[in-house]
């Protein structure tokens, strides 16, 4: 545990800048995001659906006016009335509530699930507006000291030591790095847009990002079998278990049902009759049962459900195994953007020496204007690719955290 606090510290210290800005905007991204706000509702809609299913069937109610009267001993029949209520079976109602219920939990494992790619997806944008921007920074950097060669060039061209060609050619290996700046720049404006998108804000707020990121020394020990707590496997028990609920409500539905209801019958009296029930109205209660006999329906609805039980299973495999790969690959492709950036370290030392060199030898009389260019573009190249490895090293790890608990 004590190691891996100080790992965590460690991590901490070295991005705690970038952490502490790129807080922010995810903050502002899941607050304002209306993918979330869609799922939000969405579970609002699930949840309030237990109210929908926690009902009776509707009160029957009928009116009856006897066209030709039928006549009885005690009066003729002008009209009747009715009223019948079907109850179901005891706990058909609760098992509707925790089937519904059971969606609605499935539903919001969509909300943490849009959570994480919408931080993925705002971190990943972040880190290519960073990379963006540092790759100008060296090209900037590469023209300037492309003028300092030019100057130099100038100087030899004057004393006889250099051509004209060379210095043409310092001019236009200029022109191409301004190139790749300018398309950098329409690439940073295009992710930017993109950026504020994720934030739901206006797209041409101008976004800033950290002046250097590195990478960190250690990395964070990663357990696979976190993964079976992930929202996206999660989903897959909950829908799992929507199933068994569902077979329990049909279960209940194949019960009977009860009806209780009541007839009113209104009786005339008959003239010029007098006897102790003439013209008495009939009243009489009403008891019903209502059975599936013919059942093939719910037992078609049990076999649908088991094998819904088992796609489930399935899928859930499914996705299980295609999150390890990602896992898998996110990790052996961080490792490998670690390796990248030594070794580019390596090389840029190594180029930045052989510069020196040039630059000594001129002071002794004599410079090859080609080896400057080669030097110049191998370090452009190094460099270049080291901001490259810093950004799919974040990325990876944006990865890493998107499958991590």
């Amino acid at each position: 545990m004590k190691r891996i606090v100080l790992i965590l510290i460690c991590l901490l210290s070295l991005t705690f800048s970038n952490a502490q800005q790129l807080e922010t905007f995810i903050e502002e991204a899941l607050t304002n995001s209306p993918e979330i706000q869609k799922f939000e509702l969405q579970y609002s809609i699930a949840s309030e659906k237990v109210n929908e299913v926690n009902t009776i069937p509707n009160t029957e109610f009928g009116v009856g006016y006897f066209v030709s009267e039928p006549e009885t001993r005690t009066g003729a029949q002008r009209f009747k009335i009715s009223a019948k209520q079907m109850l179901p079976w005891f706990g058909n109602i609760t098992a509707r509530e925790n089937y519904v219920s059971s969606l609605a939990e499935a539903t919001y494992e969509n909300i943490a699930i849009a959570k994480r790619k919408l931080i993925a997806s705002v971190s990943q944008s972040y880190y290519n507006l960073y990379a963006n921007m540092a790759k100008q920074e060296v090209l900037i950097e590469n023209i300037n000291l492309l003028e300092t060669y030019e100057t130099l060039a100038l100087t030899s061209v004057e004393v006889g030591k250099a051509s004209v060609v060379d210095v043409l050619r310092l001019q236009m290996r200029q022109n191409e790095m301004e190139q790749l700046k300018n398309v950098l720049e329409q690439q940073y404006l295009a992710e930017q847009t993109a950026f504020n998108n994720l934030l739901n804000r206006e797209n041409d707020i101008e976004i800033f990002t950290l002046n250097k990121l590195i990478i960190p020394s250690v990395d964070f020990e990663i357990n696979s079998e976190d993964l079976a707590l992930h929202p996206e496997l999660l989903k897959y028990d909950k829908l799992y278990q929507s199933v068994e609920k569902s077979e329990l409500l049909n279960q209940k539905e194949s019960s009977p049902m009860i009806g209780f209801g009541l007839d009113y019958i209104n009786v005339e009296k008959r003239p010029n009759m007098n006897f102790s029930d003439n013209g008495k109205d009939i009243i009489m209660p009403m008891v019903s049962v209502s059975i599936p006999i013919f059942n093939t329906k719910y037992e078609s609805q049990t076999k649908q459900n088991e094998l819904q039980q088992q796609e489930i299973v399935a899928q859930k495999q499914e996705r299980l195994n295609t999150l390890e790969t990602l896992l898998d690959k996110a990790v052996k492709n961080r490792i490998s953007a670690r390796i990248r950036y030594s070794t580019q370290a390596k090389n840029l030392k190594q180029a930045k020496d052989a510069e020196e060199i040039l630059i000594k030898s001129y002071e002794t009389g004599t410079i090859d204007f080609n080896d400057v260019l080669d030097i110049q573009e191998l370090q452009l190249k190094f460099q270049l690719n080291q901001v490259e490895s810093v950004k799919t090293y974040y990325e990876q790890t944006t990865i890493i955290n998107y499958l991590r608990n």
